[in-house]
């Protein structure tokens, strides 16, 4: 398998990640506060970046990255709320 092959199977894969979690949060499967939901973006947008910045295409490389970025503030958001509401008030 060439290497040009393995980034297009990649950026197949993004894209595929990407769609279905926008998909199943449309069809409100998942919610915006769903690790799943953003896992999935995260994978996505990392398999978008190895892709497109292979064939050069830098304005998507910028989106993804920044998708990236919003998708890892949300994990650790939701990370913490999570952690947050097993603490014990006292």
């Amino acid at each position: 398998m060439t290497e040009k092959t393995i980034i297009d199977i990649t950026g197949w894969a993004g894209s595929v990640c990407v769609l279905t979690a926008y998909g199943l949060l449309s069809m409100h499967k998942l919610n915006s506060h769903s690790r799943l939901y953003q896992f999935l973006n995260v994978f996505g947008s990392i398999c978008l970046i190895v892709n497109t910045f292979f064939y050069s295409a830098y304005p998507s490389t910028f989106v993804n990255i920044v998708w990236l970025i919003i998708a890892i503030f949300a994990i650790i958001s939701i990370l913490r709320s999570k952690n947050n509401a097993k603490k014990p008030s006292g």
